[in-house]
C-alpha cells in the first residue's frame, strides 16, 4: 500500500486546532484539505445542498485511488457524480481502517461542510462510522459492505451489490481456457463477501467441468504485495493456469501471472492494460450507478433519516452495480457463447447460483437439495464456507 501523504493529517489538524483557537475564520476553501486541491472535483451549479449551496459529498480511500483495484472502482463512481449539477466532492485516499478514519471524517464535515459521507473501506464501518454518525445526527453515512443492522443511527446507510454473480461468469470462461483443469484464487480475508466470490467463481467453473478446482489461498490483508505475488507464483508453479483474486489491488496478482504466461480474470476494475496477453474478463464494480442513484435521491429531499432512502441497499448485474470486462483475446467463441448466456439469465432474473444440493469443501452438505437461496436471502451474507472443488480452509 502507498504511504500516506506526509503533510495530509497535519494539516487538517491545524486548521482544526486554529479553528478551535478562534485564530481565524476560513474565507477560502482548502479543496480536500487532505490532497492536493487537484483532486477536489466540483460541479460549477450550485442548489444541490439546498439554500443554493452544492451538495457536497465526501469519499475516503484505503488505499491510493489508481490502484487498479477496489479504490479506484470507487474513485470512478465518486468522478461519475462529480458531474452532476449541484454537487461538489472531496476526497481523501490512504486513510487506514483506524481512528485515523475518524478524524478524517470529522474534518470533513467540520472544515468541508460535507453532508454525504461514503468511507468506502470494509474496516471503517465498526466503531468509526457508527461513532461519527452518533457524533453528527444530520450527516448521512453510507458505507459500502453490507454491515447495516437494525438498532444503529438512522443516519447510516449501507450498500453492496452481487459481483459474485460477475465472478460466476467469469468462472464459465476460466473453466473453457484452463488447460490443467487447476484455477487459483488469492484472497485478502475468509469474510463472507470473499467467500461468495470464491465460491461463485468456482461454481460457475464447475458448471463448464464438474472436475475443475480452485486453490484459494489468503494474505490475511486487503493489501499485501509481497504475499500476493508469492501466492501467485505457488499458484504458477503449481501447474494453475488461470488465476484470480479479491484483494484491494489486483495489480500484482495480474502482473505476476501475466509474467509467468499463465490467464488471469481481473476483479474490481478493468485491468486489461496490466496483461494483454492473458486478462480473460474479470468481475468490475460499477458504483457510479449507486452513488447517482443515492445523490439524486438526496436532492430530491429524500434521507436516511426520513425514510426516503433505505438503510439497505442491493444489486448486481441487472441492477447496473457490476459488469463483466470484455473478453481478452484468449477467449474462444464457445467460452463466450457460454458466458453470453448466463449473463442474460442474470440479467433477466431467472438464474439462481446457490440451488441445492450444494456440498462444502468438507463433503456436508450446505444447501439442501430441494432448497434454493436467491440473491437477496440473508443466509448468504452470513457465509462461512467454501463449496466443493475449493482447495483450501476459511481458517487458512
Amino acid at each position: 500500500m502507498s504511504k500516506r501523504q506526509p503533510f495530509s493529517l497535519s494539516r487538517r489538524q491545524v486548521m482544526r486546532g486554529l479553528l478551535a483557537a478562534g485564530a481565524f475564520g476560513i474565507t477560502s476553501r482548502y479543496g480536500t484539505g487532505c490532497t492536493p486541491a487537484s483532486n477536489t472535483t466540483q460541479s460549477n451549479v450550485a442548489g444541490g445542498g439546498g439554500n443554493g449551496e452544492p451538495l457536497i459529498v465526501g469519499f475516503i480511500y484505503v488505499g491510493p485511488k489508481d490502484d487498479f483495484g477496489y479504490n479506484q472502482a470507487h474513485a470512478e463512481g465518486a468522478a461519475g457524480i462529480a458531474k452532476i449539477s449541484g454537487v461538489q466532492i472531496i476526497e481523501e485516499a490512504n486513510v487506514p481502517e483506524t481512528n485515523a478514519v475518524q478524524e478524517t471524517m470529522r474534518s470533513m464535515i467540520e472544515l468541508d461542510g460535507a453532508k454525504v459521507l461514503f468511507p468506502t473501506s470494509f474496516g471503517y464501518f465498526d466503531p468509526h462510522i457508527i461513532n461519527l454518525a452518533k457524533e453528527f445526527p444530520d450527516v448521512q453515512f453510507f458505507h459500502a459492505g453490507g454491515l447495516y443492522r437494525e438498532g444503529l443511527p438512522d443516519n447510516i446507510g449501507s450498500y453492496y451489490g452481487y459481483i459474485d454473480e460477475a465472478q460466476y461468469v467469469a468462472g464459465i470462461v476460466a473453466a473453457h481456457t484452463s488447460r490443467s483443469g487447476k484455477l487459483g484464487f488469492v484472497a485478502a480475508k475468509p469474510i463472507p463477501q470473499v467467500l461468495r466470490n470464491i465460491n461463485s467463481f468456482t461454481l460457475g467453473a464447475r458448471s463448464v467441468k464438474p472436475e475443475i478446482t480452485t486453490q484459494v489461498l489468503f494474505t490475511g490483508e486487503w493489501a499485501e504485495p509481497v504475499k500476493e505475488a508469492e501466492a501467485t507464483n505457488s499458484m504458477a508453479d503449481q501447474g494453475i493456469d488461470v488465476v484470480t483474486c479479491h484483494v484491494d489491488s489486483p495489480k500484482v496478482v495480474i502482473e505476476t501471472a501475466e509474467r509467468r504466461g499463465i490467464y488471469t480474470s481481473g476483479y474490481h476494475a478493468n485491468q486489461v492494460a496490466l496483461a494483454p496477453k492473458g486478462y480473460l474478463t474479470g468481475a468490475e464494480w460499477d458504483w457510479t450507478k449507486i452513488y447517482t442513484d443515492y445523490v439524486t435521491a438526496i436532492q430530491e429531499g429524500k434521507t436516511l433519516m426520513n425514510g426516503g432512502i433505505p438503510h439497505l441497499v442491493r444489486g448486481g448485474l441487472q441492477d447496473g452495480f457490476c459488469k463483466l470486462s470484455d473478453y481478452g483475446a484468449a477467449v474462444g467463441d464457445q467460452a463466450k457463447q457460454e458466458a453470453d448466456a448466463a449473463k442474460a439469465k442474470f440479467m433477466d432474473g431467472s438464474m439462481v447460483i446457490y440451488a441445492g444440493e450444494i456440498k462444502d469443501n468438507q463433503g456436508k452438505s450446505v444447501i439442501a437439495k430441494d432448497k434454493a437461496l436467491p440473491q437477496k436471502d440473508p443466509e448468504l451474507e452470513q457465509m462461512n464456507w467454501l463449496v466443493e472443488g475449493v482447495i483450501g480452509s476459511v481458517g487458512a
